[in-house]
């Protein structure tokens, strides 16, 4: 049987992109990884997006998936989210993308919006700290970690990169805990996956408290995607984030958890673009 040639492929692959995703204005999607993944984690979102058409395109924040950077030096949410802001700053005037923020993700979108809210179509928070202006990032996952006071001085996952009579620099759960908080309805290949990938957190960024304008971060479109069986951000706590900041739309998918790009794909899929096509 002889093979199609790939130029054909292609066609038939972009004959089957929906009519209203070749008229929408903005294609470009940025995603953005949460605390100890990276580009990586979104190797299935990539596929399924530029198979209709869109232009994806995974960052890795500082210090995360492949960038060099010692994460012990990240201390700021600005020098975490150096990447994003740099891709930000380098888009042509009349340019917009879309961000999608996964987790502790979220505060670089939140941070994202607050200084470039004019190149920002729509703002995704994927199972997302979606703060309000004076909160922190971590604030978000007090219910299952403890305040961030008690964490700093009694979590045994810190990680002490200036020495032990230093503050801590960053943390990192050990693999069983994290399989349980984050991946109890993801294949095994993917958990596999995430267990040789995944590096420490910055505690900077993530204990820094974000200052949100009703004037550039306010004037923001932002979606919410909840995930409802999520162990490391509780349903419960997703719904009083978008309570307390409300979101233009939130979704929910059933089954998920903590990272619905592993266990919920498709449905995760069928989201995004039901987001990116709203006018």
């Amino acid at each position: 049987m002889k093979a199609k040639p790939w130029r054909q492929f292609v066609l038939e692959v972009n004959l089957e992109v929906p009519e209203s995703l070749e008229n929408i204005n903005f294609k470009r999607i940025i995603l953005i990884h949460g605390e100890g993944f990276g580009a990586w984690c979104w190797y299935k979102t990539i596929a399924q997006l530029e198979e209709v058409g869109l232009l994806p395109t995974a960052l890795d924040l500082t210090g995360s998936g492949i960038d060099l950077t010692d994460t012990n030096t990240v201390t700021t949410l600005a020098k975490y989210s150096k990447p994003l802001i740099h891709y930000l700053e380098s888009l042509p005037e009349d340019e917009k993308v879309i961000l999608v923020g996964h987790s502790s993700g979220g505060a670089c979108l939140s941070y994202a919006l607050e200084h470039f809210p004019e190149k920002i179509s729509k703002a995704i928070f994927l199972c997302a700290t979606m703060v309000s202006n004076g909160q922190r990032p971590f604030d978000v996952f007090a219910e299952e970690l403890g305040s961030a006071e008690r964490f700093i001085q009694e979590s045994q996952f810190l990680i002490y990169g200036n020495g032990k009579d230093k503050p801590p620099t960053g943390f990192m759960f050990e693999k069983q805990l994290m399989k349980g908080l984050y991946f109890n309805q993801s294949p095994t290949k993917d958990v596999a996956l995430a267990m040789v990938s995944m590096r420490p957190t910055p505690l900077g960024p993530i204990m820094e408290k974000l200052s949100l304008s009703p004037e550039k971060y306010g004037t923001g479109r932002r979606f919410y995607i909840q995930t409802l069986d999520d162990r490391a951000l509780s349903p419960d706590v997703q719904e009083k984030l978008v309570r307390e900041n409300p979101a233009e739309g939130v979704f929910k998918i059933k089954g998920s958890d903590h990272c619905p790009f592993f266990s919920k794909p498709q449905s995760l899929h069928k989201i995004l673009v039901e987001i990116i096509q709203i006018p």
